[in-house]
């Protein structure tokens, strides 16, 4: 192995430990040592690779809401697809996601607090909503109510609520609907489908 793939791997190698870490206990409990345990190297060689915990954090956390938002930015800008079938897929894709990555949810929650206008800024996430293919059919579906429309940011908010509030509320959950790991998973997947049948009842709702 040639020097520069030995550095990539141990970079790759801390970046997993940190963001292993970083999820389980967010940015303030986290120390660079627990970092390099994790990772199973020493704390000079991760000071080496990555200066600071904040730096480190950056990364981790931008390459976290990329993850999260990059399936929503190709869907969103689908010239093929309509909204309920946007709507759909984008549902599908982070309950995928979450059971895969249960401790996202808390982690961005908790460090969009701490920094919100920071990372939204950085990812443009305004930018993205709002000038997609995505905007221009809620409109359009809008202008087809009998009733008053709705701002694009309620559809937003159900949407994550109810797609992102269940693994939040995981542990209660559990306890409330006597449930192993197993069933919350399963009942996971069924909402893929009934989260998609409340979001197309909003839509046409009014």
């Amino acid at each position: 192995m040639s020097e520069s793939e030995k550095d990539r791997s141990t970079e790759e190698k801390i970046k997993n430990a940190a963001r292993a870490v970083f999820h389980r206990k967010g940015f303030a409990a986290t120390r660079t040592r627990d970092i390099a345990e994790e990772a199973g190297l020493n704390l000079a060689l991760l000071n080496y690779y990555f200066r600071s915990k904040e730096k480190l954090f950056d990364i981790i956390m931008l390459e976290t809401m990329m993850g999260f938002m990059g399936a929503m930015v190709f869907v969103f800008n689908d010239e093929d697809s309509g909204i309920e079938e946007k709507a759909e897929r984008m549902v599908a894709s982070y309950i995928d996601l979450l059971i895969k990555e249960p401790q996202i949810p808390l982690f961005l929650m908790n460090e969009l607090h701490r920094n919100p206008a920071g990372l939204a800024g950085t990812l443009n996430i305004k930018s993205i909503l709002f000038n997609s293919v995505f905007a221009r059919q809620y409109q359009e579906a809008m202008a087809k109510r009998s009733g008053e429309p709705l701002h694009i940011m309620h559809f937003v908010m159900n949407l994550m609520g109810l797609v992102v509030f269940p693994f939040i509320g995981r542990p209660m959950l559990k306890i409330i609907g006597d449930l192993s790991d197993e069933k919350f998973v399963a009942m996971m997947k069924e909402r893929k489908k009934l989260v998609s049948e409340w979001v197309a009842g909003m839509l046409k709702a009014g």
